[in-house]
């Protein structure tokens, strides 16, 4: 029996028989010949059908053939310069018709008079059926193998942290609640609670890549609520720029796997010159952001609290490509107010040792240096109202029937020496967009949950 090869391998075959499947993307039928395009996941290529006695069987079929049905061909393969599809051929000897298409394609497969956004997504599985868009999912599969590569090299191991949790890990906010066998319970918004109980049990550098959820109604490009959250967790740092340089040095080996397995493609499709970078990243703090800013001619308003605001990262973006010549920012010291309990203080407790990754202007990356001290990290959460304000004594003691549910396990993990600890939540999905200068995130995912859509 033939086995299938790949269009992408079919100039290896000149002169032979083989057996290729996949979709029919386009049928020309002129007065001497038909012209079939097929698709599979590695390209396109032109199957060239004569019009005679011989193919009498194939001309039938060919002329009552439906866009997007899936064929089975046997042909043999004729490379030829003259071939304006790739410079090869496949002069068809059998159609097989595995599964014939309805018709009309609700959606524009071939670009003429594009569909809407909502329609496509609506018909996601055949806005698929597209080199370039499926090329975005190869090269996510390659930025998560070399994640794991970079990893291995350093001993981390992966965990799978629960999604259904008792208690937010975040502060309260942004939840999606269920019920749970008569009991409240939350999808979870980061593994933060696991990626730091992993670190009390001694597995010294963790990761995880797993979807997270934020009950967030924002309408932008760069806002879903379901995402895949890139989450790694390391004990025994000296500060928060052990995290940012593991981050730096991990996203370079990243973009350098990248260059090398798709940087002919990436330019093709997308016109986008994949660069590794030389150079430290950018490193700035949150005064010298705000400065910077403020310069070009933008406040960022009060409403943020003390964040950047996504026209601030925009500037800063702008400011550190023009200056440095660098895609990567890292903003530093973030006030208190804008981070979450168990972030390190600063002694004055004015800023948190933490920082945000900005990449080509947005935002991809938060992390820090953790509190890993089990009092400190308890008054923290007392301050942000995670906690109780009596849940502390007079005497500085814990007082743990007043902890909400499922936050003693967390407390615990302070008490038996933990060891300090930083780590960073990563944004696969928003690096991916800003690699290849797509519109909006959900351009990146394979299916997208927002607001406004929970189908298909």
């Amino acid at each position: 029996m033939q086995n299938r090869i790949y269009i992408n391998q079919v100039k290896a075959y000149n002169g032979q028989l083989v057996k290729l499947c996949g979709f029919v993307h386009e049928v020309r039928d002129t007065k001497k010949m038909q012209f079939v395009v097929l698709r599979d996941i590695s390209g396109d290529i032109q199957l060239t059908i004569f019009k005679n006695e011989e193919s009498s069987h194939l001309n039938t079929l060919v002329s009552s053939l439906n866009t997007q049905s899936s064929i089975i061909v046997l042909g043999t393969v004729n490379v030829d310069d003259y071939v304006k599809l790739g410079g090869v051929e496949i002069h068809a000897k059998e159609i097989v018709v595995v599964n014939e298409s309805a018709s009309p394609i609700p959606i524009d497969m071939k670009g003429i008079q594009e569909s809407s956004k909502d329609i496509r997504a609506d018909w996601r599985f055949l806005d698929l059926r597209d080199n370039k868009k499926q090329l975005i999912f190869k090269i996510q599969t390659t930025i998560l193998n070399a994640m794991r590569e970079f990893w291995a090299k350093f001993n981390f191991i992966e965990l799978n942290s629960p999604k259904l949790v008792a208690t937010p890990s975040e502060g309260g906010a942004e939840l999606f609640c269920l019920d749970y066998f008569g009991k409240q319970a939350y999808l979870a918004q980061s593994p933060q609670v696991y990626k730091q109980m992993a670190i009390a049990a001694g597995f010294d550098r963790v990761y995880e890549i797993a979807a997270a959820y934020r009950a967030d109604k924002s309408h932008t490009n760069r806002h879903v609520t379901e995402f895949v959250s890139v989450d790694v967790e390391m004990a025994w740092i000296d500060s928060v720029s052990d995290v940012m340089e593991h981050q730096e040095n991990w996203l370079k080996y990243v973009l350098k796997t990248i260059q090398e397995k798709h940087h002919k493609e990436i330019l093709e499709s997308f016109d986008i010159d994949i660069v590794v970078p030389s150079n430290q990243f950018v490193r700035l703090t949150m005064t010298q952001a705000k400065q910077i800013v403020k310069e070009s001619g933008y406040i960022v308003p009060e409403t943020t609290k003390g964040d950047l605001d996504p026209q601030a990262e925009r500037i800063l973006g702008a400011y550190a490509k023009d200056k440095y010549k660098s895609d990567f920012v890292f903003v530093t010291e973030y006030p208190v107010s804008v981070r979450p309990f168990y972030h390190m203080y600063s002694d004055d407790s004015k800023y948190t040792y933490s920082f945000d990754l900005l990449y080509n202007g947005i935002e991809v990356s938060t992390g820090a240096q953790r509190e890993h001290r089990f009092l400190k990290v308890a008054k923290q959460a007392v301050s942000k109202g995670v906690l109780p304000k009596d849940a502390i004594s007079k005497n500085d003691e814990v007082d743990y029937s007043k902890l909400p549910i499922g936050m003693d396990n967390y407390f615990d993990c302070f008490k038996y020496g933990c060891p300090p600890h930083g780590g960073f939540g990563f944004g696969l999905s928003r690096f991916v967009m800003q690699i290849l200068g797509l519109d909006n995130v959900k351009e990146a995912m394979f299916l997208s949950r927002t607001v406004d859509r929970i189908t298909p």
